[in-house]
């Protein structure tokens, strides 16, 4: 099974590229029909999270997605599923 996979870790500090990075993946998962996606903020402070989150609340996307789930062993990481 295909997962596609997003490490933040070298764009942390980017707004624009994080954004970019997060609407790339979005739309490789649609167009490859990929059920699930990992995106991985880090632990850091948790700004990082919270802005992933942040984008992944908008009602424009939020529409394209299932759900999402944190990592319960994991804090930096977390997974969201699309429902084809």
């Amino acid at each position: 099974m295909a997962k596609l996979k997003l490490d933040l870790h070298d764009i942390f500090n980017q707004g624009e590229r994080i954004e970019a990075a997060l609407n790339r993946l979005m739309d490789e998962a649609e167009e490859k029909k990929i059920k699930t996606v990992e995106i991985i903020p880090g632990k850091g402070s948790g700004q990082l999270k919270k802005r992933v989150l942040k984008f992944l609340e908008r009602p424009e996307i939020k529409r394209r997605y299932h759900r999402i789930d944190k990592d319960s062993r994991n804090f930096g990481r977390m997974f969201v599923h699309f429902r084809y």
